[in-house]
């Protein structure tokens, strides 16, 4: 298995544990009925915690997708390299440290983080394309 593709399954490890830490915080503020209802009306019963933890889980989702872009390119093209592996797992460890940036508000940190996740993919794709 290339480094890219043991990065892509640690960011499928960390995905997991953010959709249970934030199922977890749900069910806290509105109990297992809320949580396996069609919670219509929960939002005004969310803690400010629980809704930073869904919105990390959020923003997850939406960079899980360029990071798998990301890695496809890099192993279609053979241009895997030390640069890519190396990308790949700057991307993992800046999402795992996303998630309890958003969750507790580390400013300006989650910025901090979020950006070198976003130019560890970019640096990627580039090394796909050139």
């Amino acid at each position: 298995m290339t480094p890219e593709l043991a990065a892509l399954a640690a960011t499928a490890v960390i995905h997991l544990a953010a959709v249970l830490w934030s199922q977890r915080a749900l069910e806290a503020d509105v109990g297992r009925e809320g949580n396996t209802g069609p919670r219509d009306d929960i939002a005004d019963r969310l803690s400010p915690h629980t809704l930073r933890l869904r919105r990390a889980l959020a923003n997850h989702v939406e960079n899980t997708g360029l990071f798998v872009i990301a890695v496809v390119l890099v192993q279609f093209t053979g241009s895997n390299g030390w640069v890519t592996g190396l990308a790949a797992w700057i991307f993992v460890a800046a999402r795992a440290l996303y998630l309890p940036a958003y969750a507790f508000g580390w400013v300006p940190w989650r910025s901090v983080i979020f950006m070198a996740g976003l130019v560890a993919c970019f640096a990627m794709i580039l090394a796909s394309i050139f």
